[in-house]
């Protein structure tokens, strides 16, 4: 006699396996680009399943990004009120290492949360950053702990931002090594001590293509680049929505073109510092002093930029892939001269790991540009690469 076949077991833990895999696709694809069959499908179930559990895509974003900073809450929550803070930022880079594919989730919560679920989202994760700065403030009583304690937990962040495969031992090795330097560092020492870069002038828009580029990026910072319509671009440079196509085949594009020329513009100022550079420590300064000055001087393209490139289009996105892995194969060349001992993955994911320091401080000062800041910010993301700052030569 045959037997019949077993019945499907339900798991138990099919919601959180629901939300893992949305992580992993929204931290992959983008809040936009990821769709609910595709992470019903990661999970063996039907859309329809999915929506049993989650009435929409907004409410599985939600969660998505509630759960990985109650992680940390969580973690902090194991670690003894009097604990060390080299044993506070362990704890944080084991479960961010840990959760690596889906962790990245948080960096996009104030474009896509409404204004209720953004302030309870800031609320929990004012309370990683308050216990961090709580521990550092006592183990390093410098100025700007709180700046301080934002960009060692950028250090911890940066690993959910890039590919770079290392193993989760090392990531956390590194990373914790990283987040501690840049908690003892003194950047009000750095004031005036700063590499002098300078920028290539933004070019004034003088053709019609030009023009779209300059009014798109504002709209997609203020409204969200899936709220913006071509209407809305074509309007704000006095255009016919239909003349908008005569320049670009749609809004992925002018996205694309925008991070492309803000890319050039990078990529004229790095030659431009770097020429006559020969020491490399010298050259990693001020590699470190150009970013943070391009960061300041695009805040806006490079806010959208992190959270909209990674749901452009495969082929409209590969230009600026491209792009990125250049620029950072420049660092990853001078900081393995600096640091010999370092082979290409660990020089990669440590200058990634500065990038995350001028993303979480430069939030932290809200992009408030002034010489100090960018003082501050550039001898931060030095501390993170392992480096000790130099006073600038006269």
């Amino acid at each position: 006699m045959t037997a019949e076949p077993a019945a499907a077991v339900r798991p138990r833990n099919r919601r959180q396996l629901i939300v893992d895999a949305a992580g992993r696709a929204f931290s992959e694809h983008g809040y936009h680009a990821a769709s609910m069959e595709e992470i019903a499908a990661s999970v063996g179930i039907t859309a329809a399943a999915l929506y049993r559990h989650f009435p929409n895509k907004y409410a599985l974003f939600a969660e998505c990004a509630n759960v990985m900073v109650d992680r940390l809450v969580a973690a902090l929550g194991e670690v003894a009120g009097e604990a060390a803070l080299a044993d506070v930022l362990a704890a944080l880079t084991r479960v961010t290492v840990a959760h690596r594919a889906s962790g990245g989730v948080y960096r996009w919560e104030a474009r896509y949360l409404n204004r209720q679920d953004r302030k309870v989202l800031r609320t929990k994760f004012g309370h990683v950053v308050g216990r961090v700065t709580e521990v550092l403030r006592r183990e390093h009583p410098l100025p700007d702990e709180h700046l301080r304690a934002a960009a060692a937990l950028g250090v911890i962040g940066s690993i959910t931002m890039h590919h770079t495969s290392i193993s989760p031992r090392r990531a956390e090795e590194l990373l914790l090594a990283s987040a501690l330097r840049v908690a003892a560092a003194d950047p009000a020492a750095a004031a005036g001590n700063a590499r002098r870069v300078e920028l290539p002038a933004q070019p004034v828009p003088r053709t019609r293509r030009a023009e779209i580029l300059a009014a798109a990026i504002p709209l997609f910072e203020r409204d969200g680049f899936a709220s913006v319509t071509n209407g809305m671009i074509a309007e704000a440079v006095g255009l016919v929505p239909s003349a908008l196509y005569r320049y670009f085949p749609g809004k992925a594009d002018i996205l694309a073109a925008a991070c492309l020329q803000a890319a050039g513009l990078l990529t004229q100022a790095v030659e431009q510092n770097l020429r006559g550079v020969t020491d490399p420590h010298d050259a990693v300064t001020v590699l470190a002093a150009t970013y943070v000055a391009y960061s300041f001087e695009h805040t806006a393209l490079t806010s959208v930029a992190q959270a909209e490139v990674a749901g452009l289009p495969p082929d409209v996105r590969r230009p600026l892939v491209v792009a990125q892995r250049e620029h950072i194969a420049v660092w990853e060349q001078q900081l393995r001269l600096v640091r010999p001992e370092l082979d290409s993955r660990q020089a990669r994911a440590l200058v990634h790991a500065g990038f995350g320091v001028v993303v979480e401080a430069g939030r932290s000062v809200r992009w408030r540009d002034t010489p100090a800041h960018r003082d501050a910010l550039a001898a931060l993301l030095v501390s993170a690469l392992g480096l000790l700052t130099r006073p600038a030569s006269p």
